[in-house]
């Protein structure tokens, strides 16, 4: 009877650790970052902005430094960040002085781009929730973003390897500065993206800028940023039109 005691009071013991040890490991997955972050990128578009350092705060922490001395043209690689709440500032590299700032909220598992554009004396910061998974298969998603100050608008075409204007269609039609025109799908491919001021068809009137061409694979999605093109990054003294592009998702080959 002595030994059925302790049998069972040595099993009920071992129950009860078992039991213990999964709540502290249950526990221990919400600590180590089971639950899923959020990804932040930065992206500077300013054609004339000084050099900038990213700070971050939120309502619990004071500002941290995420990036040091970005230029034109930047976009950086996604930073893990814990969800919530955040302000984002921009500073003059090295200083304390502050250009422009945005607060945002963070969602658990989701991308966000931190956008610098305009010119310095009038820079703006904003946040955009970016697409974290792929195209349908066969596609690829291109998100455009107008943050050319020294130019028109812009129509925008895909034009595949080897092939004319002469069936062409845009893919985006009039994208000025703050345009943003959401992700749009087309096949997948290779293609050089070229543009035209708005209205003008191709024919009608020379383009602005003309890409090299590059592979676009299927489930693929980019951001694709229009910004200044600066004269002395030209052969013209006439300020100019290039693109910066961000991949959002790169699928694996």
């Amino acid at each position: 009877m002595l030994l059925t005691r302790l049998h069972l009071a040595s099993r009920t013991a071992r129950l009860t650790a078992l039991v213990v040890l999964a709540t502290a490991l249950s526990g221990c997955e919400g600590v180590t970052g089971i639950q899923p972050v959020t990804q932040v990128r930065v992206v500077d578009a300013s054609p004339d902005a000084p050099a900038l350092d990213i700070y971050q705060n939120s309502p619990s922490q004071p500002a941290q430094a995420a990036l040091y001395n970005i230029g034109f043209g930047t976009v950086s690689s996604y930073i893990p960040l814990t969800p919530g709440a955040y302000t984002h500032a921009a500073y003059t590299a090295g200083t304390q002085q502050q250009l422009a700032s945005v607060r945002g909220t963070f969602s658990p598992g989701s991308q966000y781009t931190v956008l610098a554009g305009n010119i310095a004396a009038s820079l703006q910061m904003t946040v955009l929730k970016d697409q974290s998974f792929p195209a349908p298969a066969g596609e690829i998603a291109l998100r455009i973003l107008g943050q050319h100050t020294r130019s028109g608008a812009v129509d925008l075409y895909l034009l595949p390897s080897g092939s004319t204007f002469a069936a062409a269609s845009p893919i985006a039609t009039g994208v000025a500065f703050g345009g943003n025109t959401g992700y749009i799908l087309a096949p997948a491919g290779t293609y050089s993206i070229v543009a035209f001021p708005a209205g003008s068809p191709p024919g009608a009137s020379r383009p602005v800028f003309t890409g090299s061409q590059a592979e676009y694979l299927s489930g693929s999605v980019r951001t694709i940023v229009l910004i200044d093109q600066l004269p002395a990054q030209s052969a013209s003294s006439s300020p100019g039109l290039q693109l910066i592009t961000a991949d959002d998702v790169v699928p694996a080959s």
